[in-house]
């Protein structure tokens, strides 16, 4: 099998395995180019004009030459062209669910419309994971690329456990769901890719070498005191700490310098009350299953509404004529003409709030 080639601003060549590429040329995966990689924070950086798109392939790149070093370095691990080939996919498809302008669709606009909801885009990446394999009858595909047909629906239950970043049930298998979403450390090469092209797009300066990092990895066996082996770890080496110390350094950088830029904090509030207006009408309904009518809140439900889902909805509903849109049409001519929400004030939370917050963090982590 031939392997796609790609060019990529930030990892130079990208060759892809031919399954892949056909995972990559549906309409469920193409809806990511429409789908912005920072929200609001285009209307601040004009160089971030990236996708879910390109950051999916990434990540794909990332999570295939990850399993390549391992399978190199450690044969005794025993991975397989299949094994490398399920971790690949997972993160190729582990942004499948994201909404319009990203984060802001399920960290604000969700919760504002189904405050009850537990629904999460990992969630929706993995029904539109399998809306993609069904409609698009892919099943021969793997089959065709070296998948057993008799263990095949075992193997696609694996790469939705990549994707929602479960801890698996038997902890010694436990290094394969670290790869892509490390649910332990946060060291993974999703946010590895993420962090490297919105420093680029951005402009930001980024000392992190993901490469280093990548090649200084090692799977090594948790024993017990008895020496009875309990889990198999990704690890790395202790002299890495530094490097591993400038990635959380950049995280914290882009957090406070471009993700919660305070500009780009009133576009995606001025963005959600649009949203929330146009939803609240009822004007703008997507065609989903069996041709029914899906307002923006209920495609979450819905994968072949939600595959029309994306960041042109915003057009839609500034090019409106309809009177109803008359509210939300407003405020994002507001956006248009930089007629934008102010902060206009801050404050220092109490310590005692603090702890809180970081409590409910801690038992939110070891719940999962």
């Amino acid at each position: 099998n031939l392997l796609q080639i790609f060019n990529d601003p930030v990892h130079g060549t990208i060759e892809l395995h031919p399954l892949c590429v056909r995972i990559i040329d549906t309409p469920q995966f193409q809806r990511l180019r429409r789908i912005k990689q920072l929200g609001g924070g285009y209307s601040v950086f004009p160089g971030a004009t990236h996708n879910r798109f390109e950051h999916s392939i990434g990540v794909a790149h990332l999570a295939k030459k990850m399993m390549e070093h391992l399978h190199q370095k450690q044969p005794e691990l025993d991975i397989t062209p299949v094994d490398i080939l399920c971790v690949t996919i997972a993160g190729l498809c582990h942004d499948l669910g994201h909404g319009p302008l990203s984060h802001v669709f399920d960290q604000q606009f969700i919760p504002r419309m189904k405050p009850k909801t537990t629904w999460t885009h990992e969630e929706a990446s993995i029904k539109m994971f399998d809306h993609l394999i069904e409609v698009n009858n892919l099943r021969p595909k793997f089959i065709e690329h070296g998948f057993s047909e008799e263990t095949l629906d075992t193997d696609l239950k694996f790469i939705k456990e990549l994707i929602y970043g479960i801890l698996p049930v038997c902890y010694f298998l436990l290094f394969w769901y670290n790869i892509v979403s490390n649910k332990l450390s946060s060291v993974d090469v999703d946010k590895w890719d993420y962090f490297a092209r919105d420093c680029l797009m951005v402009g930001m300066k980024s000392s992190f070498d993901h490469d280093r990092c990548m090649k200084m990895t090692k799977v090594i066996a948790y024993e017990s005191e008895e020496g009875k082996p309990l889990a198999k770890h990704l690890c790395l080496r202790d002299k890495e700490v530094s490097n591993i110390y400038e990635m959380f350094h950049i995280r914290n950088n882009l957090h406070h310098q471009v993700y919660k830029h305070t500009v780009t904090l009133g576009v995606e509030m001025m963005h959600v009350e649009a949203f929330v207006l146009a939803d609240e009408s009822k004007v703008i309904k997507l065609p989903g299953k069996d041709g029914k009518k899906r307002k923006i809140s209920d495609c979450i439900h819905d994968m072949v509404a939600f595959t029309k889902l994306t960041d042109n909805i915003f057009h839609q509903i500034l090019y409106s004529t309809d009177k109803d849109l008359q509210k939300a049409r407003e405020l994002l001519e507001r956006v248009e003409n930089r007629q934008l929400y102010k902060c206009i004030g801050q404050t220092i939370l109490p310590a005692d709030f603090v702890t809180k917050v970081l409590n409910s963090i801690h038992f939110g982590f070891w719940l999962k």
